[in-house]
């Protein structure tokens, strides 16, 4: 049978296979790939969505988030992506700044390719952060205190909030949920959300690099928006809409680009 000459069922199977392994479905790329319409493509992801297979964003489909993926699991998806996006990020740093850096396990990848030699504060409320920069010595590492949130590997809640306030970050590098370019950074649990936005509202910038299945997605709680003091690092292939309205906002939108082969 002709890709073109694909059923119904046969093209949604197909969809779900292409989510599950890329993490976002193009509806224009596919289209031309199976030999028809566009319009056919937005039909499948409508229908999918509203029976829950899918989430519909600006261009095409991601997968229905989740939270029930640990941080080791987490830790174990596209390495090679997140280490690109932590190479276009460290640039941002300069000697003698603080940062703030969030649990997850893109921040993790961000912490481990500060370059030598490069003289900061960080805090963190992540302990896999602070033990990536135990053997730094010209870092000064500070742990913020409180119950371990064992899903995101990091500490939030009150006293998190009370040891966050005696700082005033340079960077906050925050991590996220679910990222719209309208409404900003988002993220699944309440707590979790109010201890994000504390921290990002006393830093001079926010710093937030969101992988492609989590653009278009809305986490249930928003953090914050991100501004013309921000930076957001998207991945080579992250789609253009996305380059394109923040870039309109203002954002320093920085793309990382894969280590060639």
């Amino acid at each position: 049978m002709n890709v073109a000459d694909l059923l119904l069922h046969e093209r949604q199977s197909l969809i779900l296979k292409r989510l599950q392994g890329e993490g976002r479905i193009i509806a224009a790329a596919l289209a031309q790939e199976l030999a028809i319409s566009e319009d056919t493509i937005r039909r499948d992801l409508r229908e999918m969505a509203a029976a829950g297979l899918c989430r519909r964003v600006y261009g095409g489909a991601l997968p229905v988030m989740t939270d029930d993926s640990s941080l080791t699991e987490r830790l174990q998806l596209k390495p090679e992506r997140k280490d690109a996006m932590a190479r276009a990020a460290v640039p941002l740093f300069e000697s003698g700044m603080t940062l703030f850096i969030d649990a997850g396990s893109t921040n993790l990848a961000i912490a481990q390719a500060i370059p030598p030699g490069l003289k900061l504060t960080v805090i963190t409320n992540s302990p896999m952060v602070a033990s990536a920069l135990l053997d730094r010595s010209e870092i000064d590492v500070v742990v913020l205190g409180g119950k371990l949130d064992h899903r995101t590997g990091g500490v939030i809640g009150a006293k998190a909030m009370a040891d966050a306030s005696n700082f005033h970050p340079d960077i906050c590098v925050l991590g996220s949920c679910g990222f719209e370019a309208a409404t900003g950074i988002s993220a699944q649990d309440f707590d979790e959300a109010e201890f994000k936005r504390f921290i990002a509202l006393r830093s001079r910038s926010v710093l937030a690099a969101v992988t492609n299945e989590k653009l278009g997605a809305a986490a249930p709680f928003e953090v914050v928006p991100v501004g013309k003091r921000d930076h957001v690092v998207l991945e080579h292939d992250a789609e253009a809409g996305y380059v394109r309205d923040l870039t309109r906002a203002g954002v320093n939108v920085i793309v990382a680009h894969p280590t060639p082969s």
